[in-house]
């Protein structure tokens, strides 16, 4: 097999942060242009909010995921950095702001995202498709991808998501089985395979993600993506965990860039079409490759 050719540098595990996750700061024009357009049409961005390590890179290519309907979200993963309690009233005007952004900034592709919003009777689906749909208003040419929660499990929610049929689907397992309980207090696990099962099965092309250093297992790794595969995932982000703040899940384990690589080899032997792998990936990095 592929992934036999890799070496892999036999190490203890890593307990503090290593100089292959430095992280590039933020400049540029470009980055200024984006900065100026997300604040001047008061958009969240989970650039911002989850404190991605790539908001430099992705900011200075004249990129950015939107974080729609609102900052605040109703759960409180132990991994996440947006805030959680109650949210604000849904803003209405919202998707037309993100769709005059995409268009000010000439976007090919863009991704959207949301906090969960366990409050709404909709789960905020409502916003979600009049935001897909202002977006092809304005700026038809755009593919975008959409990164969208587990809706609780209401399937008739999740269904306005399939019937605006964005380029691609994401949602995130984020971890493991045995570590989902924790990492994702108010998520379930085969809740969020049932999601993409059922995203599949309604012809969509699906994308997830997971998050490694939280204390899983090799073995679980590839448990994780036999799963995956199951339910006819098509694409798959892994990168590595950082810890937003005291308060947060500690890491457990720093991975080794070169892990990474034999986990990209071994889930392209599964069948993924496209695999992302590496310590400062996640979800939407890169997403513009992943439209086939």
């Amino acid at each position: 097999m592929l992934h036999n050719d890799i070496k892999i540098v036999e190490e203890p595990r890593y307990k503090t942060k290593p100089d292959w996750l430095r992280v590039k700061l933020p400049m540029g024009e470009e980055y200024k242009k984006v900065r100026e357009i997300v604040s001047t049409h008061k958009l969240h961005t989970i650039c911002e909010s989850g404190s991605c390590p790539n908001m430099g890179e992705c900011w200075g290519a004249g990129t950015a995921t939107y974080m729609i309907l609102g900052n605040i979200c109703t759960r409180s993963c132990g991994f996440c950095n947006v805030a959680t309690g109650r949210p604000l009233p849904v803003d209405l005007k919202e998707p037309e702001r993100v769709a005059e952004s995409v268009r000010l900034m000439n976007v090919k592709h863009c991704v959207i995202t949301s906090v969960n919003r366990d409050d709404l009777k909709d789960g905020g689906s409502i916003i979600w498709v009049e935001t897909i749909n202002a977006i092809r208003r304005v700026s038809p040419e755009t593919k975008f991808e959409t990164l969208i929660p587990d809706f609780m499990g209401s399937w008739e929610n999740l269904q306005r998501i399939i019937d605006a049929h964005p380029d691609i689907i994401s949602h995130n397992t984020e971890t493991v089985r045995r570590l989902t309980k924790q990492v994702r207090v108010q998520a379930k696990y085969d809740r969020s395979l049932e999601v993409l099962q059922r995203l599949k099965e309604a012809g969509m092309k699906t994308k997830s993600g997971i998050m490694l250093g939280l204390g899983e297992t090799e073995q679980e790794i590839y448990e994780t993506m036999d799963d995956l595969r199951a339910v006819g995932c098509d694409v798959l982000t892994m990168g590595q965990y950082l810890q937003p703040s005291p308060k947060h899940l500690p890491v457990v384990e720093f991975i080794h860039p070169e892990v990474f690589a034999k986990y990209k080899v071994i889930g392209l032997e599964k069948g993924f079409r496209y695999v992302e792998s590496g310590p400062m990936v996640r979800s939407s990095y890169h997403a513009e490759k992943h439209i086939f």
